[in-house]
């Protein structure tokens, strides 16, 4: 599978729980915060869900 590196560019104060711990289970926890996962259907679904708090390059 292939790699895509996700960084949280936005603040997730004013976001629902459940963004917020989307974002916990990304590993992002601050601003500017940069990971690095395998392309799987879960991890795509959970980047749909928190798309307007993070940027994402392959």
């Amino acid at each position: 599978m292939a790699k895509i590196k996700i960084t949280q560019v936005r603040s997730k104060i004013g976001a629902t729980k459940k963004q917020k711990a989307t974002l916990e289970a990304l590993g992002l926890r601050r601003i500017n915060a940069t990971v690095e996962k395998e392309t799987s259907p879960q991890v795509l679904g959970m980047i749909a869900k928190v798309n307007h708090l993070i940027n994402v390059e392959q």
